[in-house]
């Protein structure tokens, strides 16, 4: 089992170095002079709250190290025209040439107070996105991300970024999840802030990775302090989940009886997460399950937990990690119809329907697809019964499948 572990461990550093570093200029967050802006392209606009300390470099603004203080920053990024979707396209020299790359067009720093005001003057149906990144994440390498995510979903939200310090090392592994637990009671805050602001009508919260790990224990802390998830928060999205599925179990249990709308992204072939499992006690990790197996099965139907497993869906994504951005036809499900916190079934046609005939790309010409037909690009689990009782749920990923990757 060691030498299996020093093996995957091995290899898991090896591709995320090949695929986090390759081409990639530091200092990509200085602002481009307008006139080197290129009108075809597009501009998306982000607040960014973060609990990393101040780098003092405009090319990079915030390192991975930690800050008790709470840091609020207005972002735009310009994005090039004839862009695949689903990727970033990096400068591969500084200054950032817009027609072709990413650039940043502007960095300001906000307090609270101008923070507010940027909220109320988005045009957004009072609709709030906020993404959490996950493992070895830059500041600049989750505002690129978050920036593709708004651009390719299309939805219409104010999309807030919460970006914790990561070191963005493979070999920090246990630096970035300790520093997971120290921006809990940072974004618990954030949201809390959010859901009290009298424009905001709902709130989406999306997390990756490890970030599902923060996302979560600031949903508890938030339910334990108020008693209960406030009701704005309409939906939580949970993408390549390094949860332990045991401690999964337990916070949501703890979330209390009523929560949002939970959706989960999964797939069985998530390179990343299989090492994770080695290095964490052998225990499956909760975006590694297969849905279509009990008592996976019928548990998150019973919780009303909406799985969609990924496992079929090609990206480049080389550690298969970040399909849920890089699959345009999942990135645009997350903007039509996930934050809009609209049920992906009518009277027609039914979740695995129509979810397997976007990612197939036969949605005109819709076919059956069984939810627990593994041959299709995706299986689906939606929750149509009652919704468990916390005692319930708290069984839910106890008794997985032995047969577990």
């Amino acid at each position: 089992m060691m030498r299996r572990a020093s093996t995957g461990v091995h290899a898991l550093c090896i591709g995320l170095m090949l695929t986090a570093c390759a081409g990639r200029p530091e200092g990509v967050l200085k602002p481009v002079t307008s006139g080197s802006l290129s009108p075809a392209a597009s501009t998306v606009t982000m607040l960014v709250a973060t609990s990393r300390k101040p780098s003092g470099d405009p090319g990079t603004l915030f390192s991975g190290e930690r800050s008790p203080m709470l840091s609020l920053t207005d972002i735009a990024i310009s994005i090039p025209p004839g862009r695949a979707s689903g990727t970033v396209q990096w400068p591969r020299k500084l200054p950032a040439d817009p027609a072709k790359d990413f650039a940043v067009i502007r960095a300001r720093s906000l307090s609270i107070p101008e923070a507010r005001t940027w909220l109320h003057a988005y045009d957004n149906d009072g609709h709030v996105l906020v993404f959490v990144h996950g493992f070895n994440n830059r500041y600049e390498d989750s505002v690129f991300r978050f920036g593709q995510i708004v651009h390719d979903s299309g939805a219409k939200v104010a999309p807030i970024l919460f970006t914790w310090p990561s070191r963005a090392s493979v070999f920090d592994y246990n630096y970035d999840k300790e520093s997971t637990n120290f921006s809990r009671t940072a974004l618990e805050r954030s949201l809390k802030a959010l859901v009290d602001d009298a424009s905001v009508k709902d709130v989406t919260v999306m997390a990756h990775s490890m970030g599902t790990w923060l996302a979560m224990e600031s949903l508890r802390q938030l339910a334990i302090r108020e008693g209960r998830i406030p009701a704005k928060i309409h939906n939580v999205i949970l993408a390549s989940p390094d949860l332990d599925v045991d401690v999964f179990a337990r916070q949501w249990t703890e979330l209390g009886p009523e929560k949002p709308k939970f959706t989960i992204f999964v797939s069985q072939d998530d390179r990343a997460l299989a090492v994770s499992r080695m290095i964490s006690g052998d225990v499956a990790r909760v975006g590694q399950i297969d849905p279509s197996k009990e008592p996976y099965r019928g548990k998150l139907e019973q919780a009303g937990i909406t799985v969609i497993d990924l496992t079929k869906v090609k990206t480049e994504d080389n550690l298969h990690h970040g399909k849920f951005a890089e699959s345009p036809e999942i990135v645009q499900l997350i903007g039509s119809r996930l934050i809009g916190g609209q049920k992906l079934t009518d009277s027609n046609v039914s979740l695995g329907e129509s979810i397997g005939a976007v990612v197939a790309g036969t949605v005109n010409t819709v076919g059956k697809v069984a939810a627990t037909t593994v041959s299709t690009p995706i299986t689906m689990i939606e929750g149509r019964s009652r919704p468990a009782e916390s005692s319930e749920i708290g069984t839910i990923l106890k008794e997985g499948p032995e047969e577990q990757p």
